[in-house]
């Protein structure tokens, strides 16, 4: 069962600007009826008094949109209180878009502007024309990467289009920007066409140093990523995939020190086959997992599924070639019973606390269903040792930017495009040993991706993997 009521959460929060008596209780009776109905005032400051009113910006985390309606009825009742302003403070952050360009000379006088544009520029272009390495050194193309979607697999709200998909290549680009000290720039394309898509990519690609592959549905984003790699010079990383894969195996190899167990020896379930399952299962066998049982809508995955034998479906036959070695046939929640593991890339409340406690004593669970989980992060606690989720409000949050800033930074640094499982791995490695074995605990299994140290030591990990002789990938 999912939760009820989820908890109020700083990403819907709201300012409620209002007036109210200048009576001693006033502010009291405010807050004690926000907290009624469910808000969290997390801020309130006076903007303006009198002998008789006093303005206050009231901050109040929220359920979300209705739950704002509610919260302003019941901010209404009040006695004498006369609301003003509502503002949700996510849509004003976004507010005029989360980035700019700035130049990084300054253009003052003539000699500037000569330098900086014609005549001067000639000179530099020539350069490059000469020598196209040069690129590298004398324009934004060394630290640029375009972030790129079709919009049809955003979040987890699905096909909404390019437009709508903005604000989340801008957030990404701001990332990129504050983890790993990288330009980059929202590619949202009109087109949702492989074809189109693999020639737009390529048609920009001149500006760029890397591609950052975002939010693409399953399965074309795995033709695009791979007809990318093979007919571009730069790296393309998709990180719905990788990125949640690195994460996922950093996690996982710290959950598994915290319990004892070793990676070669558990039985692994894993629900989702999409981009980021089936980019899981081949980082897991690449680091050495044995036993895995992957599960999608109709249940669980093996070579004589019906659906397998009818429609021949390249990814699912795939990954029915290289997992459940055992033979297991069933549902999810059949699947689960003895598993040491559980790997959720999937859909909101498939199992619950009772499913987890058939698991393997000192079970992991990682619910990666985002908002809404595969299992209610409080029952699985009760039963599991160790449980992860997608969220930002639980202990060991799977969080994607722990990682891909400091991979484009080392592959950027090493300037290559090559991006093998060596290097995942190698990224995955380094993001786990970033916390040391006397922190590891059963909360703590992931740094935070504010640690100062992430980026910069899987930067650096990358770039070593990246110019090191390669071992054969998942294929």
């Amino acid at each position: 069962m999912g939760l009820m009521k989820t908890a109020p959460s700083v990403s819907n929060s709201i300012t409620v600007r209002l007036e109210l008596p200048a009576r001693a209780t006033a502010v009291s009776e405010l807050t004690t009826a926000i907290e009624s109905i469910g808000g969290l005032v997390t801020g309130l400051d006076v903007t303006a008094s009198g002998p008789r009113r006093l303005q206050v910006d009231v901050t109040i985390a929220t359920r979300g949109s209705e739950h704002v309606d509610e919260i302003v009825a019941e901010i209404r009742t009040v006695a004498g209180v006369e609301i003003s302003k509502v503002s949700d403070r996510t849509f004003l952050m976004h507010l005029g878009g989360m980035l700019k360009i700035e130049s990084t000379v300054p253009i003052r006088t003539r000699d500037d502007l000569s330098m900086v544009y014609t005549p001067g520029v000639a000179r530099v272009c020539m350069a490059i024309a000469e020598n196209p390495q040069d690129a590298r050194r004398l324009t934004i193309k060394r630290n640029t990467v375009a972030v790129v979607t079709d919009g049809s697999a955003v979040l987890g709200l699905g096909n909404i289009g390019p437009l709508a998909a903005l604000p989340v290549m801008e957030g990404k680009a701001a990332l990129f920007k504050r983890f790993g000290d990288i330009d980059a720039f929202p590619i949202c394309l009109d087109t949702q066409d492989v074809d189109e898509i693999v020639a737009a990519v390529k048609a920009i690609a001149p500006v760029f140093a890397g591609i950052n592959l975002e939010d693409i549905s399953a399965p074309r984003c795995f033709e695009v990523e791979a007809r990318l790699r093979a007919e571009l010079d730069i790296p393309v990383f998709h990180d719905d995939q990788h990125g949640t894969a690195i994460v996922v195996l950093a996690a996982l190899q710290n959950a598994l020190r915290v319990v004892g167990k070793k990676l070669a020896d558990v039985k692994i379930v894993q629900s989702g086959a999409g981009a980021a399952g089936t980019a899981i299962l081949k980082l897991l066998i690449k680091a050495g997992a044995t036993d895995i049982v992957v599960s999608d809508i109709q249940g669980v995955i093996y070579g004589a599924r019906e659906d397998i034998v009818r429609d021949g479906a390249e990814n699912l036959v795939w990954l029915s070639e290289r997992t459940n070695k055992r033979g297991v046939t069933g549902t999810l929640k059949q699947a689960i019973a003895g598993a040491d593991v559980f790997i959720g890339v999937s859909a909101p409340d498939l199992l619950t606390g009772d499913d987890i406690a058939t698991m393997n004593h000192d079970s992991i669970v990682f619910a990666l269903a985002n908002p809404t989980p595969e299992v209610n992060i409080a029952a699985a606690s009760k039963h599991a040792a160790v449980v992860a989720s997608g969220r930002s409000d639980a202990a060991n949050q799977i969080n994607n930017v722990l990682v891909f800033p400091g991979i484009f930074r080392g592959l950027l640094d090493a300037q290559t495009n090559v991006v093998t499982d060596d290097v995942l791995v190698a990224a995955a490695n380094a993001l786990a040993n970033i916390i040391g074995r006397e922190e590891l605990n059963p909360t703590y299994i992931i740094p935070s991706v504010f640690n100062p140290d992430v980026a910069k030591v899987v930067a650096a990990a990358v770039r070593a993997a990246a110019t090191s002789p390669q071992t054969p990938s998942v294929e």
